[in-house]
Formats: structure tokens, C-alpha cells, sequence
């Protein structure tokens, strides 16, 4: 009998744009950061994508929430997820699922990835129930009319978000 062997992902990449970061994706890290002994938050710069927020404030925000969870880092990231991770060393990319409509994206996108470098592989982790609803779309649209997203966000992306959006009067 072998004995058995020994995880060998210990750097994972978690990208993504995160306009804005969010309680699901803040889960999501810590999460990340139990399972790996190295988590790197790679900030997307899509130009293909047009974020409320600019990429380097984006970043900031990250760096301001995952501040304390040991082995995580934050850093911008462009192009191909596959180019990143040989960029940085990563040897596994974590996405987020919120339900079974994201499940078909991102295993296209995992097959497409490994087709691309065969070392990745791809670890699809759901948030934890009472996040599952959120995203950075609907965050967006409550801030941008005026509501209070500050329930669905950590507080430095809140505050971010009163200055952009001020508080409509009642």
C-alpha cells in the first residue's frame, strides 16, 4: 500500500475584478487561505470591462479587507489567468459559485484554463449560504441609486462607496 500523497497546490490565484469586493468573495478568501498555504487576490485589469472603480483603488480596497488573513496577498493582474499564475507560481486558480447558472461558466473556463497549462487545475468553492445572493452587479446597482450596501459589503468598500454614491435623502 502507498502512502498517501501530500496536496501539492500550495499557491492558490483567486481573480477576478471586484467591482466592488464583496462578503461573498471576503468568504471566499479566508476560505482559500485554510485550504492553501499561499493565496494571491489577482485584481482583473479587463479592458473589455468598464468598473465603477479603477483597478489600483479596487486593489487598495482588497488589501484593506484581507488585512490579518495570514498567507494572502493582493496584487493587479491582466490578460490570460493562466499567464498570472506562471507570472506568480500559482499552481491552482479558486473561483466562486453562487448557484448552478456560474457552475457552466467556470467549468468552461477550468477546462479552458488546463487546456491552456496543463500544470492548473481549478477549485470551485461556493460562498457560504447567507452570501450566495450577493454580487458586485447588485451591489453596484444598490449603491448607485442611493441604497445602503453597507450589509453586503466590508467596511472599507462601503465607505468607498458612500463617496462615490452619497446617501440619497429620504
Amino acid at each position: 500500500m502507498s502512502a498517501p500523497s501530500t496536496p501539492r497546490a500550495s499557491h492558490a490565484l483567486f481573480p477576478g475584478v471586484f467591482d466592488p469586493f464583496h462578503h461573498g468573495h471576503l468568504d471566499l478568501v479566508r476560505r482559500a487561505a485554510r485550504l492553501f498555504g499561499r493565496v494571491t487576490v489577482g485584481v482583473a485589469q479587463n479592458p473589455e470591462k468598464q468598473p465603477m472603480l479603477g483597478a489600483e483603488q479596487r486593489a487598495e480596497l482588497v488589501r484593506e479587507c484581507v488585512t490579518g488573513i495570514a498567507g494572502v496577498e493582493v496584487r493587479l493582474v491582466a490578460g490570460l489567468v493562466v499567464h498570472a499564475c506562471e507570472e506568480l507560481g500559482a499552481d491552482v486558480i479558486v473561483r466562486g459559485l453562487r448557484g448552478g447558472g456560474d457552475y457552466d461558466y467556470e467549468a468552461a473556463m477550468a477546462r479552458t484554463n488546463r487546456t491552456l497549462l496543463a500544470r492548473i487545475d481549478t477549485v470551485l468553492l461556493a460562498p457560504a449560504p447567507e452570501h450566495t445572493h450577493v454580487s458586485s452587479t447588485l451591489v453596484r446597482h444598490i449603491a448607485s441609486l442611493g441604497g445602503d450596501a453597507s450589509g453586503l459589503v466590508p467596511p472599507p468598500v462601503a465607505r468607498a462607496l458612500r463617496e462615490r454614491f452619497p446617501p440619497r435623502p429620504a
